[in-house]
Parts: C-alpha cells; sequence; structure tokens
C-alpha cells in the first residue's frame, strides 16, 4: 500500500519531528550491555549541539535507572543525567524522559521480582524532584515487547520460554509503570506518559489463523492494562488468568488506571509476522516476516495507526523510525513512515509527530544483542573513527524538521519491501 501527502488539516500543526538516541541497556546471563557506551554517546556531549543542528525540539532522552544507581538504589550517580538535561534545557529541546530501556532494573530489584515496580517509583520520584521541569516520561520502554524477549523467547534475563513468566513481566513492568508516574505526578501533576511499543500485525495461512488471532489481540495488552480496559469481557482474560495472573494483578488495573497521554508506536519493517507451515514438522508453523513470506499482505504503518486510533482515540506518535540497510533505504523508509501518518492524520487519527531513531547507530540489533558481535547499523549520523558523520539521511531530517515536504526529499524508486525481486540480504531479519 502506497501512501502520498496529504494537507494538513486547517488549524492543525504539521507532523512534528522529534529524535531518538538508541540506548538500550539489556541484560543477558549476568552481564549488562549499555548502548550508549557502545555508540560513544554516553561521552559525546556535542551531540546534543548535532541533535540542535537538526531542528529537532523534542528528544526521546534516556536517564536510566541501571546506569545512573546500578548498585544501591541510596547512592545514585547523577553526574551525567545532571550535565545532559541542563545542556538539552539551554539548547531549548524538551526531553522524553526514559528510565528503563528494554531493561531489567539493576541487580537489587530486577523485573522478575517483587522489589522492581516499588524501587522504580522511588528513582522515578527522584528524577522528577532533580529535574522539575521535565514534563513527559516514558518509565518503561515497549513492556509487552520486553516481556516476550525476556519471558517468552528466553533471548534476554531471566531467559524464560513460558506464558507464565511472559505475563508476570508484563503485568509488573505495566505496575511499574503506574507506580512511576503517580510517583512523578506528586511532583509535577501535568507530567505526561508516553507509552512506546512495537505495533505490527500477524497474517497467516488459514491453519494457523488461531495463533494470528491471538496475536494481534495479545500486541494491544500493554497498553489496554494502562487504560484499564483488561476486565472479564477481556478476550485475553482468561489467557491471563490461566498464565498465572490473579484477580488482584488484573483488579490493579481497573482501580488504576493510568491511560498514555500519548501513545508511542515503534515499528519497524520486521514488525508484521506471517506464519506459514513448517515442513520439518507438520502441523507447526514457521514465524517470518511478511515482506518475505506474503509481501502483499503487508498492511502498512498507516493502517496500523489507524487501527491505533480507532482503538483508543489517543493522540499518537511514531516514537521510533529505523531501518538498518543502505542510506538511500532509510532515507526511503523515514520518508514511508513520515507519509503514512500523514495518511493516518487524512483518516482522523491524531498523529502528532515521527522520530527518528537511533540518532547516532547502534550495534548487534542483528542477533537482538544476545551477543557482542560489534555490527553496527548507521542511524541519522553515521560513526567514523569515534564520531558522528553527516549522511543523506541527516540532511533528510534536517529538512523535515523545517517542513520541507517530504515528497522532495525521498530518493526515486520503492525501497526494497515493496519490491519482491530485491536480494533478501538486504532484510535486517531480527529487528523486533
Amino acid at each position: 500500500m502506497l501512501y502520498q501527502k496529504l494537507p494538513a488539516s486547517p488549524g492543525r500543526a504539521p507532523v512534528a519531528g522529534w529524535g531518538g538516541i538508541e540506548c538500550t541497556v539489556n541484560r543477558v546471563g549476568d552481564r549488562y550491555y549499555d548502548q550508549l557506551r557502545r555508540t560513544g554517546h554516553h561521552t559525546r556531549l556535542t551531540d546534543l549541539d548535532r541533535i540542535a543542528a537538526l531542528g529537532l525540539k523534542t528528544v526521546r532522552y534516556p536517564i536510566l535507572w541501571e546506569r545512573t544507581a546500578p548498585e544501591n538504589p541510596t547512592q545514585p550517580d547523577w553526574r551525567w543525567p545532571d550535565e545532559r538535561l541542563t545542556y538539552l534545557r539551554r539548547l531549548s529541546i524538551r526531553p522524553i524522559v526514559g528510565l528503563v530501556h528494554h531493561g531489567c532494573g539493576p541487580r537489587y530489584a530486577t523485573f522478575d521480582q517483587p522489589p522492581f515496580e516499588w524501587e522504580l517509583a522511588r528513582y522515578a520520584r527522584r528524577v522528577a524532584e532533580r529535574y522539575p521541569w521535565v514534563d513527559a516520561y516514558t518509565p518503561i520502554n515497549e513492556p509487552l515487547t520486553t516481556a516476550r524477549f525476556s519471558g517468552l523467547y528466553g533471548l534476554w534475563y531471566p531467559h524464560a520460554q513460558s506464558d507464565r513468566c511472559f505475563v508476570e513481566l508484563l503485568l509488573r513492568q505495566c505496575r511499574a509503570t503506574v507506580r512511576a508516574m503517580q510517583a512523578i505526578q506528586q511532583v509535577r501533576p501535568d507530567a505526561q506518559l508516553i507509552q512506546t511499543d512495537d505495533l505490527g500485525y500477524t497474517h497467516s495461512m488459514p491453519s494457523f489463523q488461531y495463533q494470528a488471532d491471538f496475536e494481534n489481540e495479545r500486541r494491544w495488552l500493554g497498553w489496554d492494562l494502562l487504560s484499564g480496559r483488561v476486565t472479564p469481557t477481556h478476550p485475553l482474560w482468561t489467557y491471563l488468568r490461566a498464565s498465572g495472573a490473579s484477580e488482584a494483578d488484573l483488579g490493579f488495573h481497573l482501580d488504576n488506571p493510568c491511560p498514555p497521554s500519548l501513545l508511542g508506536v515503534n515499528h519497524y519493517v520486521t514488525s508484521e509476522r506471517f506464519l506459514f507451515d513448517d515442513p520439518q514438522q507438520p502441523g507447526h508453523y514457521q514465524d517470518t516476516e511478511v515482506v518475505r513470506g506474503a509481501p502483499a499482505r503487508r498492511l502498512g504503518l498507516g493502517a496500523l495507526l489507524k487501527q491505533a486510533w480507532d482503538r483508543y482515540e489517543l493522540p499518537i506518535a511514531v516514537t521510533e523510525a529505523h531501518l538498518g540497510c543502505t542510506v538511500d533505504e532509510q532515507m526511503r523508509w523515514l520518508g514511508q513512515v513520515w507519509q503514512q501518518a500523514q495518511w493516518a492524520r487524512a483518516q482522523g487519527a491524531d498523529i502528532r509527530a515521527v522520530t527518528a531513531w537511533a540518532l547516532f547507530g547502534m550495534y548487534d540489533w542483528h542477533c537482538l544483542l544476545t551477543r557482542p558481535e560489534n555490527c553496527y547499523e548507521p542511524g541519522v549520523f553515521t560513526l567514523q573513527k569515534g564520531q558522528p558523520r553527516a549522511t543523506a539521511l541527516t540532511h533528510m531530517v534536517q529538512q523535515l524538521a523545517a517542513g520541507i515536504a517530504v515528497n522532495d526529499l525521498m530518493p526515486d524508486g520503492p525501497g526494497w519491501w515493496q519490491d519482491t525481486t530485491a536480494p533478501q540480504d538486504l532484510i535486517n531479519y531480527e529487528i523486533h
């Protein structure tokens, strides 16, 4: 499905350009991996000047719990966040502060244990007290996705592969988000919750439609819990109860609804999936990207944004837009995300922004951060000898932020995900 740029509705601000830095601190076994250190952003204050030069006025920025208070909750080290948030404020850039990004919490309060939610709330309050001008937070990035990777697929700590652990991790992250926002709003009553998660869609052959239907309901579960929508009539109530959730667990969110101020939709070229027969195991399915297995079925981001709007009627931002590929293909991807956001707006959805993600690139997402192979993907900037260098994508982001029409900025021709004859090795198979 192709989307063309449509004129903005009268009286509505155009889609804004935001930025974001890949900042995952995830745990594999007993080791924590820190993307901010691996890309060098941890030591480059001048990166903030580069962001300002792009013309971006809002940036998702990490003040991560595992980095600030890794060993002892009573001994946080505020030097790095003090320097960075002070400088962002001086540059008139609004931070959306993230507290946990694909993380499990520090060793003294990991998310497979009850202290996680209380300790995160305590940390969140300290952040709010120290930086009272910050008015937007993502306490936990992608709680549903993180619960899948950690509790269902066994990729990250605690490396479980069960519905019971998946549900436990999701519920604890959602309760922690509620408690963190309650703590923040005691300091800053108007603080906004920008709740992110991956949004895709599962397609299937007819014999596996039951699984596709389940996954297409499950993708909403984090937002549904936070919004107080998971009642006994919810399609996944029985699944949650059978997977170990008590009525008290689910009742917590009915008693403490915390709907996002804005839905943060993260979407990758691999977010839409396709289930098909496994030739080695009759009756079982394999799971691949729809762009590989059934490209004609792909809905595209615009349709998914419209689905999210129809379900929640909350403002939406695309909070991660990134493709691991050549610069031309990165430009096509970002341009089409922008077009699709505009299309969804024209259909009535309240789409506020598109976020150019991974401004300084990322390491080892090709293997979902499960092992250190030093495989670097450029972002809006590319690293050369440890320093960010501008590319054509950099200039595109700058022009989009300045209000230049997206159609005037995209390279000619379709993206490989629109071309079934494209070489399959262009696909970054394992990102989300």
